[in-house]
């Protein structure tokens, strides 16, 4: 297994991927195995947030709600 300084990085604010700490870690997403792996990031980012935002919805109970009805009433 390689040391996350010998694996591939998204880079969030060029949109590049880079090989090994090249820049700040705030601007980083990974460890990535491969260099493809990292350029897929962006997509990977979307549909971990996507399934996140549908957990939480799940958990707050959202998805039982008719549309439009306000838990206030």
């Amino acid at each position: 297994m390689a040391h996350d300084s010998e694996k591939y990085w998204y880079n969030l604010t060029t949109g590049e991927v880079e090989k090994g700490f090249e820049s700040p870690a705030i601007d980083r997403a990974g460890p990535f195995d491969t260099a493809e792996e990292a350029a897929m990031a962006p997509e990977v980012l979307r549909e971990r947030s996507r399934a996140w935002a549908e957990d939480e919805a799940r958990e707050d109970g959202w998805e039982s709600r008719p549309a439009g009805s306000d838990s206030a009433n």
